[in-house]
């Protein structure tokens, strides 16, 4: 039997929601959102001909903040809109069509609702999603690439062609911050072997967005995630133990730092504990694509970061070990 949906439950409830997504009082957006105030997330421009300040506001945002946004980034603004444009159009098919790409069992990749094991209570979150890789070819797996739209392939295989320049700048300059040579960070998570893992984010309408969320609160467990939205406002991240709105920037990239860019960096880099909350009216669509160490991959605090005077504040694991065990909820 399929699993519900959660863009089915949607379409079928009219002033509540079902008792598994409402969060806890401790969550729920409506009592835990500072109203009124945007957090400033640092806007960065990559395309500044002072490499030295973007390289400054890169790592004083990753140190500080753990996310950024990123204008005049390289991507063209027609590629995002294609990207944007499949994926929408995906989520509107029948469920019938969408259930041909459902995950099997045990796999990231494919169309689905459940993510992780949710440590409150059971409560599930507002929203579905489809995942596949999408570089390198050899890690890229087809049948969980849509058929239907036909550009669908092409969309996704063009945009991850224009993120390689974004992808070899942000490594580049979080190196040097560092004082690494400007591959060694990359390298450290996977080099050329890295994995780009596309997520699409869909949460529908919700009646009581005041008491549900899109994602619960959480940290990345990739090294960086590099995210499109819609125009649709959601995102939020945690500052001084509250909760904040991170402004939309029409044609930005948000950036997050991820956990294995804290574990190389060896704790100087920030994972962004950030959620997504949902609206009455408008769906919501994201696009994070995580970059990801390949599996057997072992991930550890950069030789070059740590001494005596500064140990290695984490473990080396392998970067499959870490996802299970925090999928889990397996203390590591």
């Amino acid at each position: 039997m399929w699993e519900k949906r959660v863009q089915g439950i949607a379409t079928c409830v009219k002033d509540t929601i079902p008792e598994e997504f409402i969060r806890p009082e401790n969550e729920q957006p409506g009592i835990t959102t500072v109203q009124g105030t945007f957090l400033e997330v640092p806007i960065i421009d990559l395309n500044n001909p002072d490499e030295e300040k973007v390289m400054h506001d890169i790592v004083e945002a990753s140190c500080h903040w753990g996310m950024f946004q990123l204008v005049n980034h390289g991507i063209p603004n027609e590629a995002i809109s294609k990207l944007q444009k499949v994926g929408k159009e995906f989520f509107e098919l029948s469920l019938a069509e969408k259930e041909l790409y459902a995950k099997p069992l045990g796999s990231i990749e494919g169309y689905g609702t459940s993510l992780q094991k949710e440590i409150t209570g059971g409560k599930k979150a507002w929203a579905d999603h489809l995942f596949h890789k999408i570089w390198p070819p050899s890690a890229i797996n087809y049948k969980f690439w849509p058929k239907n739209p036909s550009t669908y392939r092409e969309a996704n295989e063009e945009y991850a062609e224009h993120m390689h320049g974004v992808v070899e700048k942000l490594f580049k300059y979080l190196a040097l911050g560092l004082g690494l040579e400007g591959d060694e960070l990359k390298d450290g998570v996977g080099g050329n072997e890295l994995i780009y893992l596309m997520k699409i984010n869909y949460y529908p309408p919700c009646p009581q967005p005041e008491l549900a969320l899109g994602v619960p609160p959480h940290t990345d467990m990739s090294s960086i995630t590099i995210l499109v939205p819609n125009e649709v406002q959601g995102l939020q991240a945690e500052r001084d133990g509250q909760w904040y709105c991170v402004n939309y920037v029409p044609n930005a990239l948000i950036i997050h730092i991820g956990d294995q860019l804290e574990v190389v960096s060896n704790g100087k880099y920030k994972a962004v504990l950030h959620r997504t909350t949902v609206t009455k009216d408008k769906t919501r669509i994201s696009w994070p694509v995580f970059l990801e160490p390949p599996p057997e991959f072992g991930v550890r605090p950069h030789p070059k970061l740590v001494n005596e005077q500064n140990p290695p504040k984490y473990k080396t694991k392998k970067y499959k070990d870490y996802v299970y065990c925090k999928l889990n909820k397996i203390l590591q």
